[in-house]
């Protein structure tokens, strides 16, 4: 058969290196020889196959290698005993102790001794002591767990805080201030002034304003006899170029600092107590100070007639505090225009109806620019 080219493992590798005494026979015997020759040749092969094979059988348990040397011995590493932890302890186990040498006194001391030696072999297993946690000392004021007592004298505080604060809003509310206005329609004509509190509304300024208007006509000024006619609805109050709607108050504008167009505020007023707020309204600390003027008046006088009423008018008069010292007196009487509503329905597309525009509480008119009700840019206008 022809030598398909691949070679094969050589047998003699794994066969063994000692003859046997056949083989020695083998080897040792040629051609015819006697019986007793062949004897004594056979007994010396045995012998000297034995001699072989006790030369070639190792020593050690090492395996050998094709080269005739031996393996190399695998290591073991010697797996450590571990200690033993919440066992019970004899008086008969501490002979037993003392004789071997291994353990430990005591379980917490075999604990330890066993982690100080882990913990010398290998320094990544050793254990971490947990840290406590403790208060930000950077932190300057460190919250506090409040009472039941604590919590609440902070509400009944909160609850008092509440109501002096709305005593002091209903003070600032009856405070009188001067509301200077004129006539509009298409010109301006002279008014005169109003003598409102904040807490009253557009409406009462209105009616207000008209009956001046019909006092005026009544003293011989006929261009004020057609504003005493119109009634309160069909009556508009325009500040700047802002339509004032009639249930607005002017504590609100004082209150919220309402600011129209240019910066300028929309009624400048005061949100806190002046010299012209009642001092009787005012919160005080003592309940035998809210005494009112009236109420004393009243325990003195226990029956109202005319003339006692007629007395307190007058002096109510006499105690009130002039015009001149009052808030808005000295403010432009043309900033306030008291307009027929139907004059404006009729003339509202030219100037300077045209500019006028419903307040919106929302709306900042401190930004932005103008615009007229067609959408366009008036060109005097300044950015804002």
């Amino acid at each position: 058969m022809a030598d398909s080219g691949s070679s094969t493992p050589n047998n003699q590798r794994f066969q063994t290196q000692g003859h046997t005494a056949e083989d020695l026979l083998k080897e040792q015997t040629y051609g015819l020889v006697t019986l007793g020759d062949f004897r004594k040749r056979r007994a010396e092969a045995v012998e000297q196959s034995e001699r072989t094979s006790q030369d070639v059988t190792p020593t050690e348990s090492g395996a050998a290698t094709p080269a005739g040397e031996l393996a190399p011995k695998a290591v073991f590493k010697k797996r450590k005993k571990a200690a033993k932890k919440g066992g019970l302890s004899f008086g008969d186990d501490e002979g037993d102790d003392i004789r071997s040498g291994t353990l430990a006194a005591t379980p917490g001391s075999a604990i330890s001794a066993q982690a100080a030696s882990n913990a010398a072999t290998d320094p990544d297993d050793a254990p971490i002591a947990k840290k406590r946690l403790k208060p930000n000392a950077a932190v300057a004021n460190t919250p506090k767990a409040m009472t039941k007592s604590a919590v609440l004298r902070e509400t009944q505080l909160k609850e008092q805080l509440r109501k002096e604060y709305l005593q002091l809003q209903e003070a600032v509310k009856a405070t009188e201030m001067i509301i200077p206005f004129t006539f509009f329609d298409g010109k301006s004509s002279p008014g005169g002034i109003c003598r409102m509190k904040k807490g009253e509304q557009i409406w009462l300024f209105l009616e207000r304003a008209r009956k001046v208007g019909a006092d005026m006509a009544g003293k011989g000024d006929r261009s004020k006899k057609d504003w005493a006619r119109i009634s309160v609805d069909d009556l508009m109050v325009v500040r700047g170029d802002l339509i004032i709607p009639h249930h607005y108050d002017f504590h609100y504008f004082a209150l919220n600092r309402a600011i129209g167009y240019n910066n300028i505020t929309i009624f400048p007023s005061s949100a806190e107590p002046t010299a012209a707020t009642p001092s009787h309204l005012l919160p005080t600390t003592s309940p035998s100070q809210t005494a009112t003027p009236e109420s004393e008046a009243s325990r003195n006088n226990v029956l109202s007639t005319a003339a006692s009423r007629a007395e307190a008018s007058e002096r109510a008069k006499t105690q009130q505090i002039p015009d001149s010292e009052l808030e808005g007196f000295d403010d432009d009487p043309n900033r306030t225009k008291v307009v027929d509503r139907r004059w404006y329905e009729r003339n509202k597309h030219i100037y300077p109806a045209s500019t006028w525009e419903d307040f919106d509480p929302d709306r900042d008119y401190s930004k932005g620019g103008r615009k007229d009700r067609d959408g366009n840019a008036f060109f005097f206008s300044s950015g804002r």
